[in-house]
């Protein structure tokens, strides 16, 4: 390769050099905030030191501290190692400032516990290539870096992560070949429910034009809450969740501590309610300053009524978290049922609801529905709402396609993010299996389509919702528009407020 096929740019903190790769430009670990720990730990992202020369950005940068995934971490060497968490990746067709393509900026998603932009679902590049778009990822604190309410620290650091990787966008993406003034943020799961948490930030709002939200999950924590679920874990290990505590802790140490609390949640359904039957411990909170209100709340206010934005679901969502843990199939009792019924249900009297709602339903169906309408379904449909009522247009879908590589999983969490992505890595050799149909392809070159098109036009190929016709976009193999498909469910949260989960109980 002869120096002038290598890419070069010069960013407001120095000069990177990328590599070519199919016809792109691709720059992989370039800092968008100085490495958050010893003084800085638990700190709000600070401005990144300058370098001289040419700094290579070839790899992704090291992950941050997180839970491992499944009953064996990553061998050695894996992944790349390092404390500058804080990183950005971008996939170029021509990286000429002339250019001023439209850019999309990915948000993983991991419960607020797990990801990381080196993860091969988010590869960028077959969007960038196809559709001559600009996309960035890049790497935010999750779990106790990122999430936990530390006293003396902010809350939502990963929030602020994001932020300050948006503002990096916005004063570098021109030198890319993008154009700062048509940036879409979108993610999927934690991802979705940062992008909707971005929309309610004053300080988050100038940076993106359009957002697209995939499946948004509903929990919020009060401060509250957020504070008991932390002295629990820190308590775990001995400590008070104080940086005076903690900020000398190895990393691996707290998501150790994150762990271990994950594994006996249940014993808290007394105090913390329905988060103590969620896969997770961390969400952002309510603190009344980096996220001063719901987005829910924010929307319908007319918070973002100047952006366009899709917001969707899968319909089986929570299918996935049981294949998770192992129950999928698996017989529920009627105790159990009401137990999970009265928990997540939108009233007290939910179960009696569910069941005259869906009288065909086994119990092991009516939970599975509850626990998708609670966690993503209802959310992701009332943040369209809400956005429509404060006098912004949103465009709504649901994805019905079943995952091809097992039938029982249906269209659960996470199958739209191979389809938007176009990828085979990752996630999709769960859902989708080691080569993708013709059927599967041309569903997600429905996805990428829409998905681009948005970002450049504010219109991804279908009506936008109104509470008259309620139309949404349908993706399976034959899409379609239809009304909305889940009106039952619809009907039963209709008067719920999705507000900030309280601490229920000593």
């Amino acid at each position: 390769m002869s120096m002038r096929d290598v890419p070069e740019v010069t960013t407001t903190a120095g000069a990177v050099r990328g590599r070519r790769e199919e016809g792109l430009a691709v720059f992989r670990g370039i800092p968008y905030a100085r490495p958050p720990v010893g003084a800085a730990r638990f700190g709000a992202p600070r401005p990144v030191d300058r370098w001289d020369g040419v700094r290579d950005a070839l790899a992704f940068g090291p992950p941050p501290p997180q839970e491992p995934v499944g009953p064996e971490t990553a061998p050695a060497g894996s992944t790349p190692s390092g404390d500058d968490w804080l990183t950005v990746n971008v996939w170029t067709p021509d990286p000429d400032p002339a250019a001023r393509r439209p850019v999309m900026v990915w948000i993983y998603g991991g419960a607020y516990k797990l990801g990381s932009a080196d993860d091969p679902a988010y590869d960028a590049s077959r969007l960038a290539r196809e559709n001559e778009v600009v996309m960035v990822t890049f790497n935010y604190r999750v779990g106790v870096e990122g999430f936990l309410r530390i006293e003396g620290a902010p809350a939502n650091r990963g929030l602020l992560d994001q932020v300050a990787a948006l503002e990096w966008v916005r004063e570098n993406i021109t030198a890319f070949g993008g154009d700062p003034e048509q940036v879409t943020v979108f993610g999927e799961s934690a991802g979705a429910g940062s992008v909707s948490a971005l929309l309610a930030m004053p300080r988050a709002r100038s940076l993106f034009r359009r957002a697209i939200a995939q499946s948004v999950p509903g929990p919020l924590f009060s401060e509250a809450l957020a504070q008991d679920i932390a002295e629990v874990l820190a308590g775990g290990i001995g400590l008070r969740p104080t940086t005076a505590d903690l900020s000398e802790v190895d990393p691996r140490k707290l998501t150790e501590a994150g762990a271990a609390l994950g594994s006996r949640m249940r014993a808290y359904a007394h105090r913390w309610g329905p988060v103590a039957l969620t896969p997770t411990a961390f969400a952002p909170v309510v603190d009344g300053d980096v996220l001063a209100t719901t987005p829910w709340e924010a929307l319908a206010t007319g918070a973002a009524r100047d952006m366009e934005l899709v917001i969707g679901h899968t319909r089986d969502e929570y299918r996935f978290f049981l294949h998770l843990d192992g129950t999928l199939g698996r017989r529920v009792d009627e105790e159990h049922a009401a137990l999970v019924l009265g928990l997540f249900g939108p009233a007290p009297d939910a179960g009696r609801a569910y069941r005259a709602a869906f009288p065909d339903a086994s119990a092991e169906r009516l939970c599975e529905l509850v626990r998708s309408d609670w966690l993503f379904r209802m959310p992701s449909l009332h943040l369209a709402e809400a956005h429509t009522s404060g006098g912004g247009r949103a465009y709504l879908y649901e994805l019905t396609y079943p995952a091809p590589a097992d039938g029982a999983l249906g269209s659960c969490h996470g199958l739209d993010v191979p389809l938007v992505f176009g990828v085979s890595g990752g996630i999709a050799e769960v859902l989708i299996g080691p080569a993708p149909s013709p059927r599967t392809e041309a569903l997600s070159a429905r996805f990428r389509s829409a998905w681009t098109s948005f970002a450049a036009t504010g219109d991804p190929g279908w009506p936008a919702y109104d509470t008259d016709r309620r139309l949404v976009q349908v993706f399976d193999t034959v899409p379609v528009v239809t009304p909305y498909p889940e009106e039952a469910s619809r009907r039963l949260w209709e008067r719920h407020v999705f507000a900030p989960l309280p601490l229920v109980g000593p």
